[in-house]
């Protein structure tokens, strides 16, 4: 599966109607507990992390190459490269606390700290593992993807004139516009029916729902 681009957030739209009085009405809901695959444990998915690997690999042959060859140039009486007689010469007349050593050093640190995060951090933060229905197989369901079939399941509560949804690992910020009936009926209806949507999508983690009705804004 390829690795999915960043969930965006859309807006469907019904025809307009009047607005009332209540201007908004909110609501936040704990995600229902993760439900544990055959094997109790159900992860991320791992990146391969191709790209990084790639550079890195490629940094370290190009590194040695340079250096394997100006050492066979050393052992057949040739100079060293110049690059390497200056460099050493810097180091050699450069204090330890000197800022170009320092910010070298802080470099190559920050270097290997982020190798490191990418070695240890599963990456593909935008793709959900959905709960197993057989020991073997493993499935992903993209945000992007989730937040659809939200969005298309909110469009289907009577008053609702358009919907915004914002997927991310653990929550979902949904913000709906109603052009009739009460707000609380609808942000009511909508809690029973994203909940039901939430249990359908069959991620192993459920988001929790943060739901936000209000009136559209009036124009002029």
């Amino acid at each position: 599966m390829s690795e999915p681009q960043g969930a965006e957030t859309g807006v469907v739209e019904k025809s307009a109607g009047p607005a009332l009085d209540q201007s908004a009405s909110a609501a936040d809901y704990d995600p229902p507990p993760a439900a544990p695959g055959p094997n109790g444990r159900d992860g991320r998915f791992w990146s391969v992390r191709r790209v990084p690997a790639g550079i890195v690999a490629l940094l370290l042959v190009l590194g040695a190459g340079v250096f394997l060859y100006d050492i066979a140039a050393v052992r057949v009486h040739q100079p060293a490269m110049h690059w390497r007689r200056a460099l050493a010469h810097q180091l050699a007349q450069r204090p330890l606390d000197d800022i170009w050593v320092l910010a070298g050093a802080g470099v190559a640190t920050l270097l290997g700290l982020w190798l490191i995060a990418l070695a240890v951090t599963p990456g593909l933060r935008n793709l959900l593992p959905m709960r197993r229905s057989h020991p073997d197989v493993r499935a992903g369901l993209q945000r992007a993807a989730a937040a659809q079939v939200l969005r298309d399941r909110a469009m289907e509560v009577s008053g609702v004139r358009s919907v915004r949804v914002r997927m991310r690992r653990r929550k979902a910020d949904v913000r709906a516009v109603a052009h009739f009936r009460e707000l609380d009926e609808v942000r009511a209806d909508l809690d029973l029916t994203l909940a039901a949507a939430v249990r359908g999508l069959g991620l192993v983690r459920p988001p929790a729902l943060s739901v936000h009705v209000a009136r559209p804004g009036r124009r002029g």
